[in-house]
């Protein structure tokens, strides 16, 4: 069975962090689980993950933010407020990868709690050495352990982890609910609007979109995550134009996947209000479709995208072509 098929039923509609989006709809857990990990670039929405956590066999490593000389534990330390004001300030922000011990002890929780194998689900290997933290610290449990690249970032890591769980759930292998991961991550698109380059620029993630640093003042850049990498699309002269753009961008990508699974999100940090309007102007011009997740950037990504950064995933199998048959007989 598709992972889209497992998660149709279960998919959020929500335009904003909903205290009531308990994640009563998540699948039932099995005798032999496979366990999920991820880590915290996969931008799941609060209240959806705090249910996932609370019904086991799932795991979020932090992946820390050093702020100055301080080190902040992403979803340990209330980091937000710090994180702001030290992007406003032009302070020097960094972030790092987990270490393979992290990974390591969280294997071997689950492995006692009596899992039978782990699908680890991680940021592209392009923008963040997590993976081969992840590889490492698998080594030498007991159990086995998948390791998935998502090759993105954001709810398109998040979706493919919400794909590992609804296959997890539904008792596939550890193989079935690895590739599961695997097809929801290609099948998601990241496009997102930055207000400045710099950030990127100064965390190494910027790129192709290197080639506009000289000439980045008078403009405001698109870019994507494709193929495990940060790449530049265009280049517009103005904030509500970059976010117009934006939306066009990401109602053609949704209008052309399977009204029966698309599935989208919008990421914000800094703009909540701008972030509340763009989903409600995809909800309303994308017809029937589901009301877009609205959650703010992880800090470990908002350290990167800077203020005002916003963020646009779509995700869902594409519709096949329509068969020509005006040359039949």
């Amino acid at each position: 069975m598709k992972w889209l098929d497992l998660i149709a039923s279960r998919r959020p509609e929500q335009v904003q962090d909903k205290p009531d989006d308990d994640g009563a709809n998540l699948p039932p857990v099995p005798e032999q689980r496979i366990a999920v990990v991820t880590d915290s670039a996969a931008a799941l929405p609060v209240p959806w993950l705090n249910a996932a956590l609370a019904r086991g066999a799932f795991h979020v490593v932090p992946m820390p933010v050093m702020i100055a000389e301080e080190i902040f534990g992403e979803g340990v330390d209330d980091l937000d407020e710090a994180l702001c004001m030290a992007l406003a300030e032009g302070k020097p922000v960094r972030t790092s990868r987990p270490s393979p011990g992290q990974f390591k002890r969280v294997y071997e929780l689950l492995a006692e709690a009596g899992c039978s194998g782990i699908v680890s689900v991680h940021i592209s290997a392009g923008l963040s050495g997590t993976t081969d933290a992840a590889r490492l610290g698998a080594a030498s449990v007991p159990i086995p352990v998948e390791v998935v690249d998502t090759r993105t970032v954001g709810m398109a890591q998040g979706f493919a982890v919400q794909a590992a769980l609804a296959a997890a759930g539904h008792g596939e292998s550890l193989t079935r609910t690895a590739a599961a991961a695997v097809e929801a991550a290609a099948e998601s698109v990241v496009y997102f609007y930055v207000p400045s380059l710099e950030q990127l620029r100064r965390g190494g993630r910027i790129g192709a979109a290197a080639s506009w640093l000289g000439t980045i003042l008078a403009v405001k850049p698109i870019l994507a995550v494709r193929d495990g990498m940060v790449v530049p699309l265009e280049k517009v002269r103005s904030v509500p134009r970059a976010v117009a753009r934006l939306e066009e961008l990401a109602l053609d990508e949704f209008e052309q996947r399977d009204p029966r699974h698309r599935q989208w999100a919008v990421h914000h940090f800094g703009n909540r209000q701008l972030a509340q309007e763009l989903s409600m102007r995809l909800r309303l011009r994308s017809g029937e479709g589901p009301i877009p997740q609205l959650t703010a950037l992880p800090a470990v990504l908002a350290a990167h995208a800077g203020l005002g950064a916003l963020v646009v995933v779509v995700s869902g199998g594409r519709l096949e072509p329509t068969p020509d048959h005006s040359s039949s007989t």
